[in-house]
């Protein structure tokens, strides 16, 4: 964590993102339309918060770092952004014409080597490969009832990413359930977001399996 917290420009979204993961993004209204004039003049880093009706604004975002953009004749922006680290907002410094806020970085605590027992504490290594090979099995099954081969399965999921950026790259293909990514960027535990990583991909397996007996019987008949 950061000694003392730094000034970062916010950009609320319906959307979760996770570092290391790319976010193409269109700029048209106005307000953030002026934030990119700024960012474009300094480091070009800006944070991207969670925000959606019921849960209003997210205390921990990613920052986005602008890694390409256009501008187009009418003053939009076009952006390429990649997350990168984590934080905390500790504080809203304005509101107007954007907000702005004092964060603090976060990152995953270093992995216990022992528990108090003295019993070893679970490999995030063997941990990872039981997420990736879940993965593959919702990919092939997913492929499967869309009539797609088996050919369509990357062999190498995680390109071999450590345990922690890999944890990130997982929770950033869970599309669709913004709360979920939500809880998993929070987490600051490799092990723990891997294992909640792991248990949603094993419920999404058994609901694949169910619905593909299912369509297997009224396609036979």
């Amino acid at each position: 964590r950061s000694p003392s917290p730094v000034e970062l420009p916010l950009f609320p979204l319906p959307l979760v993102l996770f570092p290391g993961a790319i976010l193409p993004l269109q700029i048209f209204e106005f307000r953030y339309r002026i934030m990119m004039h700024t960012l474009l003049q300094t480091d070009l880093r800006f944070g991207v918060v969670f925000t959606d009706r019921s849960t209003g604004l997210a205390e921990i975002g990613c920052v986005g770092e602008v890694i390409k953009h256009e501008r187009l004749v009418d003053d939009r922006f076009f952006l390429i952004c990649k997350g990168q680290e984590r934080f905390r907002v500790a504080s809203v410094v304005r509101t107007s014409p954007y907000l702005v806020a004092e964060v603090e970085w976060i990152e995953d605590k270093p992995p216990q080597r022992l528990k108090e027992d003295g019993e070893e504490e679970e490999d995030l290594e063997k941990l990872a490969s039981e997420v990736e090979a879940y993965m593959k099995d919702v990919i092939r099954l997913s492929n499967r009832m869309n009539k797609k081969g088996d050919k369509e399965t990357p062999e190498d999921l995680r390109k071999n990413l450590f345990p922690t950026p890999f944890s990130f790259w997982v929770g950033s293909t869970f599309e669709g359930a913004p709360l979920e990514q939500q809880a998993l960027l929070e987490l600051e535990d490799t092990g723990l977001r891997l294992k909640r990583e792991k248990e949603t991909l094993r419920n999404t397996l058994n609901y694949l399996t169910a619905a593909s007996a299912v369509k297997d019987v009224f396609s036979s008949q």
